[in-house]
Order: structure tokens, then sequence, then C-alpha cells
């Protein structure tokens, strides 16, 4: 662990000042702006995981193409994060995938229809230290540009990513430090600084992300925020004069970068380090100034801070209200039998609101009211959340997904606190053979931020049993189910939809297209 200082540096106030002049300039210049079908982790900047287009039947796998060359497994586990897939507006299909044990990532293009690479490319990208192993997280922009990490916190871009080739000019790399800084000495940056989040675009095309510096470098850096206009200018704020608190020293890992619905707001959550306390924040997107921060609290011990682990992926999700909800784990760890809290804020983060039971690596979806034709509650929108009860951590092992009313309490079976009302629920459908003495155990829902088609009013779920499931809310049953592995204990990844309705999840290092 390192002591965490803020950046010295002669010069550096001209720098912000002129990046920041840069990028009033890129949000001005650019305000038209187009929504990708599928842009990034939960679809979108505000994480909604609501499609734009209808799913297919569930039928068959249509193609199939590994994520992970050398998936690692820990006995019958495989704890490993994978990126999720984009969607282009051609039906171009991206996603990272992982080309060694410990590193190594290239970056593939499938045609959305067949399956058949467009194009791949390696990047020198270096994950940073983890546990489980984290996703290397990508974005589009919409102006149709990729964006991808790669070595010393850069990132590499590509235009018109549908194309076997990019245009001319329409590839390179750039560090929000200053790309000269870089190539002066890229081992040092290399060795010294990794992007530690996805990447998330806004809509203008400007990018933002987290980062760690574990060593010195030319430039000062300390583990922090960043952001990179369409222009390409980047300026960066560290994390703990973000939250104004020595102490804190880095972005959570794998933390998603979420915005607000006008895109002025960026909100992020940074922390003491694994496993311990931190804030969210709220911060300006063109200068990265904090406008709103709060200390993350334990629901049922609010003396306690929340836990922030980087095992998770948990990221904010932003309502259609503004309203601002993160995922958290307990502490003590397993009071809450290793559920966590989805905590629940207003847009500035000035005031608490009703959280909901589970949050443990979890992106909450948005889940439109309308879709739900028994609901006759006072909210315009639901939250599509896991909602395990581990047996492993004192739970009785009923392990659900589960549609939540952030306006409507109850209270929780487990800790007695006031939580949001469960709306409808479902079931894992399949025994849990590891715990075979816990009556009523089953294999949990292994999705981390839910794909939700609003046109047929269904979800795409996948199971630690093998099976993807078609989650419809009229009927709140499973209607259709389609197995694609055999089932394996794993870390939790996302349910994707296309422009063509074709279904993408991610399971045993694998993604599978399914469809009719």
């Amino acid at each position: 662990m390192f002591t965490v200082v803020a950046p010295s540096s002669s010069v550096l106030p001209f720098v912000r000042a002129l990046a920041v002049a840069t990028l009033l300039f890129a949000h001005a210049a650019h305000a038209q702006s187009i929504a990708f079908p599928w842009s990034s982790h939960g679809h979108d900047p505000q994480h909604t995981g609501l499609s734009q287009h209808a799913c297919q039947p569930l039928n068959r796998i249509l193609w199939q193409a590994p994520v992970d060359l050398t998936p690692q497994y820990s006995g019958t586990e495989l704890l490993a994060h994978y990126g999720s897939p984009l969607i282009t507006r051609q039906n171009t299909v991206i996603f990272p995938v992982k080309t060694a044990a410990n590193s190594g990532f290239q970056i593939e293009a499938h045609a959305g229809q067949s399956g058949a690479l467009v194009w791949k490319q390696t990047t020198d990208y270096v994950a940073p230290a983890h546990d489980w192993f984290p996703p290397c997280g990508i974005a589009l922009t919409p102006k149709n540009r990729l964006y991808y990490p790669g070595a010393g916190g850069t990132v590499y871009f590509r235009d018109n990513p549908e194309s076997p080739t990019a245009p001319p000019g329409g590839t390179g790399q750039i560090a929000f430090y200053g790309t000269a800084a870089y190539q002066a000495n890229p081992a040092t940056y290399t060795s010294n600084v990794e992007i530690n989040t996805p990447i998330t675009a806004d809509r203008y095309g400007n990018i933002y992300f987290g980062f760690v510096a574990t060593g010195p470098t030319s430039k000062n850096l300390v583990s922090g925020i960043a952001t990179i206009t369409i222009d390409g200018a980047g300026t960066w704020v560290s994390a703990a004069s973000a939250a104004a608190d020595p102490s804190i020293v880095e972005p959570v890992q794998n933390c998603a970068p979420a915005l607000s619905n006008d895109h002025r707001t960026l909100y992020i959550a940074v922390s003491y380090g694994s496993y311990s306390g931190g804030y969210l924040l709220a911060l300006d997107t063109v200068t990265l100034a904090t406008t709103g921060k709060v200390r993350l609290k334990d629901v049922d011990s609010p003396v306690s801070d929340a836990v922030l682990p980087d095992n998770g992926t948990a990221s904010p999700t932003i309502g259609p209200d503004g309203d601002v909800y993160f995922g958290v784990l307990e502490d003590p760890l397993s009071s809450n039998h290793y559920r966590g809290w989805l905590l629940h804020f207003n847009k500035t983060l000035s005031q608490a609101k009703l959280p909901g039971a589970f949050g443990w690596d979890d992106t909450p979806s948005i889940v439109p009211a309308s879709l739900v034709p028994g609901y006759d509650g006072p909210s315009s929108y639901l939250l599509l959340t896991k909602y395990n009860n581990y047996a492993q951590a004192g739970g009785g092992g009923a392990n659900k997904v589960a549609l939540l009313d952030p306006d409507v309490s109850e209270v929780d079976s487990v800790t007695g606190a006031l939580v949001m009302n469960e709306v409808l629920t479902q079931l894992g459908p399949t025994p849990d053979p590891g715990f075979p003495n816990t009556p009523g155990a089953v294999r949990e829902w292994c999705v981390n931020t839910v794909a939700i088609d609003p046109f047929t009013k269904c979800a795409v779920v996948h199971n630690e049993d093998g099976n993807v499931y078609r989650w419809d809310f009229a009927s709140n049953s499973l209607t259709q189910t389609l197995n694609v592995s055999t089932g394996l204990g794993s870390a939790y990844t996302p349910s994707v939809i296309g422009v063509d309705g074709t279904a993408y999840v991610i399971a045993n290092a694998t993604l599978f297209a399914l469809g009719q």
C-alpha cells in the first residue's frame, strides 16, 4: 500500500486549465449524438440495461466464441470477470478476450448474424493486481469510435470498428497525462500505472475511467479518475483529493463510472483499499471537480463503513429520475449473508434513500413499471437485481433475482432493516449439489448486469446451472430455458441484446449468441 499525496508540479495548474478549456470546447462542439445498441457495461452510461430491440426466442445457440483462451479454474469454480460485449449499429459484436493465464488481451469483432471474425487486435494492457481476474472494459462512442485500455494507463482507439480495416488515421494510442510523457518512458508507465475500471463514454464522445498508480512517474501520477475528450485532451484528479480524504488510495476496482442523465455529472466509488470503506463521488464531467460525495455506510450497522471489494463489479446505476444506486458489502462481513446492500441516494448524494437488501457484485437494471402489468405502486420504474441468500454465509440458499420498488419499503427478513419492497422474485430452478443438507438451496444467478427487453416485457438471465432463462414479467415465470454449459461456480458476467434481437451471455469463459 502506498501513501496518497496531491500531485505537485509548477506547471500542473496551467496544464489543467488548458485541459479544462479543451474539455469545455469539446462538450460544446459535439453536442449531437446517437446512442449505440450496446455501448458499455450495463448498455449505456447510466447502466440501465434497457435494450432498444426485442429479444429473439431463446431456441438455440447461434454461435459461440471464447473470451478466455487460458481460463484458470479453482476446482469447480472460475473466478474471472469478463468485459461486456458491445454491439454496433451494423450488428458487429465487439468483446475483449483474455489470452494468457495472468495477463494479455486482444479485442475481437464478430459479425452478429454469423459469428464470423471481422478483425482482432492485441493490446498491451496490463491488468491491475487482483485476486479474481478483473475485466478488460471497453466502450463505444456515438461517433463510432471504439476505446480499449492499453499499457501505462493509455487507451487505444479504433474508428469505424465495423470494418475489417480502420480508416486512415482511424487508430491511435492516447495517454490522459500526455502521450509524449508515455512515449518518453513507456517502461516506467507500464510498470506503475494501470486502468482499473471499465471505460465509459458520454454522448459527446468523451471517455472516463479510473486508474491506479503504484510507483513514481514523471507526471507525479496518483491513483484517481481520468477523462479524455473526443479531441484527445486529457485531465485527471486523484481519488484522495476528489474525496478530500488523504487516506483514500484508489477508485474501486472494476467500478464502471456512470453518468447522470444530462451527462454533466460522473459517479464513481473510491476506497481505502480492497475490502475496506470509502465514498461514492459525484464529479463535474468537464473539470472533474467534486460536486457531491457520501461516505458509504452499512445499513444495519450505520456506525460501520460499507465494504468495497476489488473482487466485485458493482457500478452505479442512474434512475430516470436521477437517483443513484450502488451496491456494497456489509460490515461485519456475513452479517447479511454476504448479500450486501443496494445503497440509494438522490442525484447530489446529499440524501440517503430506501436501500435494497442485496448489493454484492451487482449493477441493477432499470425496469419501467409499465413492463409489469400487475404492478400498481407509486414508482415509475423498478430495479432488477440479483437477490441471492448464500448458504455458505449463513443464508438458506434460496437464491433469486428480484424486481424491487425503490419507493416502497418492507422489513428485511434477515436483518430487520427497512428495505425496498420485493415486487416480483424468481427462485433459481436448480438444486445446489454443494449444499445437500440445506433444504431449498439452489444454484445462484450468475449475472452482474441484466439485459431488459421492454418490447416483450422480459429479462435475459443466466444461472450457474448452465442455463439461460427468459424471465417474463407479465406471468412472473421462466418461459424459456436454453442450456449453454454443464454449469460451474463463476464470477458474475453480463447479458446483452443485439440489434437483431440476438441475446448474448458469457458462461464458462465463452460468449454465446442465442436466438431462434
